[in-house]
C-alpha cells in the first residue's frame, strides 16, 4: 500500500509518501511541504496548496489519503487555514476517487512514540527510526505527514481494504446497470 500522509496547513502544507504493510519494513517514498505566501491572498493560498497537492497525487499515485484530522486550538486562524488545507487535501483525492482516512495527532504520536503526548522531536526521531533514515524528513510538517502515513499503514490499512472493495462494488453495480 502507498500512502500520501498530509499535515495539512496554510502556510506549509507537509506532505510524506510511505509504502509498505503493517508487519513489514515501510519505505519513504518522498517528503516535503508546499509552502504558501502569508502576504498571498487566501484563494492563491488555497489554490496554490491546491496545485501542490495535485503534483504530489501525480508523481507518487497514492492508493489512499491519510489527512491530519483538524481539532480545535486557541488560535482560531490557525485552525481555520489548517481546516481549508484539508478539504483542498480531500477534494483532490476525491477528484481521483482515492480512499481518505482521517486520524488524530494523539493517535498519530501513539501510534509513532508509544505516547499520545509526544513532541515533534520525538515523532521525527521515531519517523527516522522506523524509516531507517540518518535523520528525520526536514522541516518538521514533513516529518509530521510521513508519521501519518506510517499509522495509516499500521492502524488504518484494514479499514482501507473494506473501503476500496466498497468502492470497486459500486462502481461495478453502475456499470451494470448502463449496459443494456
Amino acid at each position: 500500500m502507498r500512502v500520501l500522509g498530509v499535515d495539512p496547513g496554510l502556510t506549509r502544507c507537509g506532505l510524506g509518501v510511505v509504502e509498505g504493510v503493517a508487519g513489514r519494513a515501510l519505505s519513504l517514498r518522498g517528503a516535503g511541504v508546499v509552502r504558501t505566501s502569508p502576504e498571498a491572498g487566501l484563494p492563491s493560498r488555497l489554490l496554490d496548496v491546491e496545485r501542490g497537492i495535485e503534483r504530489w497525487l501525480d508523481e507518487y499515485q497514492p492508493d489512499v489519503l491519510a489527512v491530519e484530522r483538524v481539532f480545535a486550538q486557541q488560535n482560531l486562524s490557525s485552525v481555520m487555514g489548517t481546516a481549508q488545507a484539508s478539504g483542498i487535501a480531500i477534494v483532490c483525492a476525491a477528484r481521483r476517487d482515492l480512499s481518505v482516512a482521517t486520524h488524530t495527532p494523539s493517535e498519530v504520536k501513539a501510534a509513532i512514540t508509544g505516547s499520545g503526548r509526544a513532541d515533534k522531536a520525538q515523532i521525527g526521531a521515531m519517523v527516522a527510526r522506523v524509516l531507517r533514515l540518518s535523520e528525520a524528513p526536514r522541516p518538521a510538517d514533513a516529518a509530521d505527514a510521513v508519521a501519518l502515513a506510517i499509522c495509516h499503514i499500521w492502524r488504518g490499512g484494514a479499514q482501507t481494504r473494506v473501503e476500496q472493495a466498497r468502492r470497486d462494488y459500486e462502481r461495478r453495480v453502475a456499470l451494470a446497470r448502463r449496459q443494456p
